[in-house]
């Protein structure tokens, strides 16, 4: 089984809005084999908790303009790690510490990766001299 092109198409908009608010290191993985009820895990990471909480608050936000209802989200309290589940795609936000603690990425290393593509940011011009 490999996930849907709705769940693609919402990894997209999640990815996108991640890195909109800085998020670092953006990987999905396909886990539609092991887990019934999930396509895709989007994994990110932010730099201390208000960021954090920024990268889900947009993920969340685009999600629902683009009309995906959120199941249910977690850890919004803390800021360290935001779980935010959509059903077809689940979004972790992780403080850097939580992200190398918990490791996920080597608990579902048998997963295949998806790839993440996100905007292309503009390099900064330098003035004519």
């Amino acid at each position: 089984m490999m996930a849907s092109p709705d769940s693609l198409d919402m990894l997209e908009i999640a990815a996108a809005a991640a890195d909109a608010k800085g998020g670092e290191d953006l990987v999905a993985l396909d886990v539609s084999e092991p887990l019934p009820l999930v396509d895709v895990f989007l994994l990110v990471t932010g730099r201390n908790e208000r960021n954090v909480a920024a990268i889900a608050d947009e993920v969340e936000d685009k999600l629902h303009e683009a009309g995906h209802k959120r199941l249910r989200r977690e850890g919004r309290a803390e800021s360290r790690w935001i779980l935010l589940d959509f059903g077809d795609l689940v979004v972790h936000v992780f403080h850097q510490e939580e992200r190398s603690f918990y490791a996920l990425e080597r608990l579902w290393k048998d997963c295949p990766v998806l790839p993440v593509s996100v905007p292309a940011h503009d390099a900064p011009t330098r003035p004519a001299e």
